[in-house]
């Protein structure tokens, strides 16, 4: 590759970066103002710090164009609903009071009023704030924030481009408010919508913003020809606009496919691409609609959402490609590096060849700097830096700690015969039903209880070896006898034993799992002040002994009724891990779900008799395009089948699903052949509920009646009209009564409150169904 000239040189760039900081400092500081120990004053000195910080990081890194806006104190669909004044009219009290308070009362709720809705962003594990309009909602331009953001970093001497979520995809991602009519659609709100962004707009150029990024991830989706009509009017109109700053439209996550020719002939100055996994294809996609002609293309070559090192030869032929198809190539991660932990240096535990391996946020940093360098001053300018990445590379090829030989053997020995029950549902229900002999609208919980102080210090001093093996596990005993006893007390049917002894739904099992690292410091946002650690999913998997069947023994041998064995699925050990990339996802998917088999079947032969295998990222893990989902679900659902089949008829296996649309995977929820499934209904007023009876979902199902995700308690009579809602979808027979969630982010008094009004709901309409 030859050099360019200085005039083209590429500028490397990135959409977003982790918002915590290096030690959660953002959480702490979110968290603090909610317990009334930090002022708001010290929360936005706190964010403006951190913004600072990264700014100031990325541009000594060699990043030429810091992103401004794409910090948020919570979510940032949250904070694009503020920009174009779409505020709840149950919200727009509060918000008038104190916007802050008003800001976390929409994403928290409070005792009185309910928050927004909920899930996913794509098949990402970031959850989003889900916008509520309506026929009469009015968007009014409120763009302080994003101005304030931008002044900022021009302040500080910095290139600052402010990044927004686009106006088609903030349509897109909303749902009907309630109340709304029956068929409203908010993108019918497009016309309404396009002036408040266009004052936006002007608004940021005034401020000193050359350019905007306004993101588009929705048109990586299947798109209807009236959406992309919609697409095509909504850059037509804002390009044509005199008052505006040069338009980068971004699109990430997968393919464009026929959204591409509309966004390349839209009036916009730039475009910005993902040209990672199965986006790969815009490339050719580029090619057949003239490229780009007088436009920028920033170039998505780096994985922004996985943590190996990028092949950099491998991305620099993709950008040597793509420089003959635009005016100007410069250089990004695939989308914002939110969804990946911020600093890979740091990591003291995982052994220097496979720390290798790895790219975190500031790795990829440095990746997307290399490359744009190549890309300007040629291949010879970054020779070491090519000689170090093959290095790695071959390193990681070459590594034992990739393969297993007696793991792929077993995998490959499964049959079809392996992946079902030994008999149909009906005759397994009649056995359970006889030998569990619980009530109609049995209770019960999704499975964790609040994670105490008390626990995390002792968790902690473990760790730093103020405490004893013995001494941690006389701590978890006595919370398990603490969960059980208020269970029994309080009513619940059902039982578990609370989770003490684990960090992480994930994290637990792959720290018990070969083939598994984990890391110290690895946080990624999950929504909110919730921040998890995805294990490194670096080779092939095995269970080298019980992992939860100690626990889980000893609970039960506190109670008669039942107590749940507790295990997380093979498709969310996946989905909430990083995962290899160097073998198709439905092999380790296999690997893992062998490795959980084990674990059923010992459980089992212990003694438990309801056993939930959680897969709440089956949905959030689908395909973003049709066309890839019935191989994806083919092989997820088998794995979950391949963990659950080798158990007796009377021992019933339960799931769970939260924060995701289930609507377009009810076969798929079918095809589990779980015998109970529990899933998140409480925001969206039993949705779900509706939507598995319209199927003809067949089995017992539990639609949640408690949103665990605000810290507001419902009353007995709130649970009761809900669940009164699920019985119009489900009968009673078939119905359970549960939270939507696991409870370990919440405090024992709202969880002691919220559970025995659960239970008194249950009760209330048990008995009502007795009397009718």
């Amino acid at each position: 590759m030859t050099a360019k000239s200085a005039a083209a040189a590429a500028r490397a760039t990135v959409y977003g970066y982790p918002r915590q900081g290096q030690s959660r400092e953002l959480k702490k500081a979110v968290e603090g103002y909610w317990k009334g120990r930090v002022t708001a004053d010290a929360l936005r000195q706190t964010a403006a710090e951190l913004r600072r910080d990264t700014w100031r990081q990325l541009v000594e890194a060699g990043i030429g164009e810091v992103p401004t806006g794409a910090f948020s104190l919570y979510d940032h669909v949250l904070d694009t609903t503020v920009m174009v004044g779409a505020v709840p009219e149950r919200h727009r009290e509060a918000v008038a009071a104190d916007a802050l308070d008003g800001y976390f009362a929409m994403a928290r709720g409070t005792q009185e009023v309910a928050p927004l809705e909920m899930t996913k962003w794509f098949d990402t594990n970031y959850h989003y704030l889900v916008p509520e309009l309506g026929p009469d909602t009015v968007f009014t331009a409120d763009s302080a924030r994003q101005v304030a953001e931008v002044k900022e970093a021009l302040s500080q001497g910095h290139t600052a481009r402010p990044v927004l979520v686009g106006p088609l995809t903030y349509l897109l991602l909303a749902k009907p408010a309630p109340g709304a009519p029956a068929g409203f659609e908010p993108l019918t709100l497009l016309d309404r919508l396009l002036p408040v962004y266009a004052e936006v707009l002007a608004d940021l150029r005034a401020a000193g913003a050359e350019w905007v990024q306004l993101d588009e991830p929705a048109l990586v989706q299947d798109r209807t020809p009236a959406e992309l009509d919609a697409a095509a009017r909504v850059y037509r109109g804002l390009g044509a606009l005199t008052d505006r700053p040069k338009l980068l439209v971004a699109s990430y996550f997968d393919r464009l496919g026929e959204a591409l020719p509309v966004l390349a002939h839209a009036p916009v100055e730039g475009l910005a691409l993902d040209f990672t996994g199965s986006a790969a294809a815009n490339l050719d996609a580029l090619a057949a609609v003239g490229g780009l002609p007088g436009k920028r293309l920033v170039a998505g070559v780096v994985d922004g959402r996985n943590i190996w090192i990028n092949d950099l030869r491998q991305s620099l032929a993709t950008l040597g490609t793509l420089l003959g198809l635009a005016d100007r190539v410069d250089v990004a991660a695939s989308c914002s590096l939110l969804h990946v932990p911020l600093d890979a240096a740091v990591e003291r535990d995982i052994e220097p060849q496979v720390l290798r391996w790895l790219a975190f946020a500031r790795q990829k940093t440095t990746e997307i700097v290399t490359l744009a360098r190549a890309l300007t001053l040629g291949t010879d300018s970054v020779t070491a830096e090519l000689s170090a990445n093959s290095a790695a590379l071959a390193s990681r090829t070459a590594s034992p700690i990739t393969r297993n030989p007696a793991v792929r053997a077993r995998s490959k020995a499964v049959t079809d015969a392996d992946g079902r029950r030994s008999q149909p549902y009906a005759e397994r229900t009649a056995a359970q039903r006889a030998h569990l002999g619980l009530p109609l609208l049995p209770t019960t919980t999704i499975g964790s209880f609040p994670q105490t102080g008390e626990l995390r210090t002792a968790r902690a001093d473990l760790r730093a070896g103020r405490i004893d093996t013995a001494r941690y596990e006389e701590r978890v005993r006595a919370e398990i006898r603490e969960v059980i006893a208020f269970q029994e007390k309080t009513g619940l049917d059902v039982l578990v034993h609370g989770e003490p002894e684990r960090n992480d739904m994930v994290q637990y099992f792959a720290e018990q799992l070969t083939g598994y690292l984990a890391t110290q410091h690895g946080w990624v946002q999950s929504y909110g002040t919730r921040y998890v650690r995805p294990p490194v999913l670096a080779g092939d998997i095995s269970r080298p002994e019980p992992m939860t069947v100690r626990w889980t023994s000893y609970a039960q041998s506190l109670s008669d009724r039942p107590v749940k064995g507790m295990l997380t699925g093979p498709v969310t050990m996946l989905a909430w891990s990083f995962v290899r990339d160097d073998q198709p996802l439905a092999e380790t998917a296999r690997q893992v779900a062998l490795a959980l088999r084990d674990e059923v079947n010992d459980l089992e032969a212990s003694g438990t008799s309801v056993i939930q295998v959680d897969e709440p990222a089956l949905r959030e893990t689908l395909p973003l395009r049709a066309a890839d989902r019935a191989a994806y679900l083919a092989w997820a659902t088998e794995a979950f089948r391949l963990t659950t089949s080798g158990v007796r008829p009377d021992t019933q296996i339960h799931t769970h699903m939260c924060y995701a649309e289930f609507g377009d995977i009810v076969q798929a929820i079918d095809d589990l052949d779980a015998d109970v499934i529990s899933l998140e209904a409480a925001r969206s007023h039993m949705q779900v509920a509706r939507e598995l009876a319209a199927h003809g979902y067949p089995r017992e199902a539990g639609p949640g009646v408690y949103d665990i995700h605000s810290p507001r308690v419902p009353s007995p009579e709130e649970a009761a009209t809900l669940l009164r809602t699920g019985l119009a979808a489900i009968p009673a027979e078939r119905l359970w009564v549960n939270p939507d969630c696991g409870l370990k982010t919440r405090a024992w008094p709202e969880t002691r409150t919220s559970l025995e009004n659960l239970v008194a709901a249950a009760r209330t309409v048990r008995a009502e169904l007795h009397t009718s």
